[in-house]
């Protein structure tokens, strides 16, 4: 049996760690599409073998696993091994490769795609730990890719000049999933006993959180509770301050989130001002906002436009300016905030998002099928690069 619909997507986070971007969009793939969503590999295994799982949202997942101290060389030519097998096995032709990571990119080169693209949700080069090959890796896959999108507009800025078909798509939402915190009651047990007025953040605590920002304005307003969701990764868990009231209450499931958004008074995004996070869209933004909440957050350039600017977040960078936006934000007429953020949300949804991509990904597509098709009395063309980077006029 022949699959010639399928998409494999090659991810740099594992499909179970906290519902991101590539979830949002791969699970809406799998509507009508087969999509193999290929992992990092994990070094446990006797002999290398892989592990195929599918979702409730009917992706596969596969996770490659490797022999401990496998050399470098050798994981490049297991994966490509694997990924081979993998292909005769379900009976693969011609995929969509979709990359989260330039990573993938030694192992699958070699297969023959039907389209290759690029979504490119952070600049991965600038955090913390980042192999030093990839920066030369993404260079290479910009060469292949035929189509290129960016988490955000600030990313896209960045690239905007390295590919001649790249499209931003930020941060989307799932509305009606968050807009359940307007009417849920019952508080999460772990959030129950903390005192109001309460504030709230969730998602991955790593190098991009802030820390002494959250403990000087908890020590600023002491009256104020901050509650701090998410699995802490790539920092040590003994850096996080504490104080009586900042609440660390762990990683959540998606599904709970808006539980723990129903008992918030405001909700904040306290991201440091470094490399890490100069070109980053977070999802929580418009999850916040679905959710009727304020938001304050420091300036990362995805939330000042279009947030700030049109009324639907308030800036601050020092603990006593974010304390006073905190003020405001607890102090501002929910009804006419909710109705803005309504307004600004009613254009905005992942299902959306995802159709628009996948228009482009066949744009894509048949562009390089035209490319392929025999010449005119000689022979076919060698597949045509993809769209190259722009060149200076």
């Amino acid at each position: 049996m022949t699959l010639a619909n399928a998409v494999i997507c090659l991810s740099h986070l594992r499909w179970r760690f906290v519902r991101q971007r590539p979830q949002h969009l791969l699970s809406r793939c799998a509507r009508d599409r087969t999509v193999f969503f290929w992992e990092e590999p994990i070094f446990d295994a006797d002999v290398p073998r892989r592990a195929l799982d599918r979702t409730d949202d009917g992706v596969i997942v596969v996770t490659p696993h490797l022999v401990p101290d496998t050399s470098p060389a050798e994981v490049e030519a297991t994966l490509r091994s694997l990924l081979d097998g993998m292909m005769v096995e379900q009976g693969i032709t011609q995929p969509v490769l979709w990359y989260y990571t330039p990573m993938a990119l030694p192992f699958t080169r070699h297969v023959r795609p039907r389209a290759v693209v690029y979504d490119c949700m952070d600049e991965l080069s600038l955090f913390q730990g980042a192999p030093p090959t990839l920066t030369e890796l993404e260079a290479q896959l910009l060469g292949r890719a035929d189509v290129v999108f960016t988490g955000g507009h600030a990313l896209f800025e960045h690239k905007r000049d390295r590919h001649a078909n790249i499209h931003p798509f930020p941060s989307s939402v799932e509305v009606p999933h968050f807009a359940r915190a307007r009417q849920i009651d019952e508080e999460p047990v772990d959030q129950a006993s903390i005192p109001r007025p309460r504030v709230g953040f969730f998602g991955v605590i790593d190098e991009r959180m802030d820390l002494a920002l959250i403990q000087a304005v908890a020590e600023l307003r002491p009256d104020l509770h901050i509650v701090m969701i998410g699995p802490v990764v790539k920092i040590d868990p003994r850096s996080l301050p504490q104080r009586p009231n900042l609440h660390w209450l762990g990683g959540k499931d998606y599904d709970a989130l808006p539980a723990y958004l129903a008992g918030w008074d405001a909700a904040i995004l306290p991201f440091a001002r470094n490399e890490s996070t100069r070109f980053i869209s977070p999802t929580k933004t418009p999850e916040y906002l679905a959710a009727g909440r304020p938001v304050v957050s420091t300036s990362i350039r995805d939330v000042v436009r279009p947030y700030q600017e049109l009324g639907l977040a308030r800036i601050a960078d020092e603990p006593g300016a974010f304390a006073t936006a905190l003020d405001e934000a607890l102090a501002e007429d929910d009804d006419q905030r909710i109705a803005r953020a309504d307004r600004f949300l009613a254009n905005l949804s992942w299902d959306q998002t995802w159709s628009e991509m996948w228009r482009k990904v066949e744009a894509s597509a048949r562009r390089r099928a035209e490319r392929s098709q025999p010449v005119a009395g000689g022979s076919a063309t060698a597949p045509a690069s993809s769209p190259r980077r722009k060149q200076a006029v």
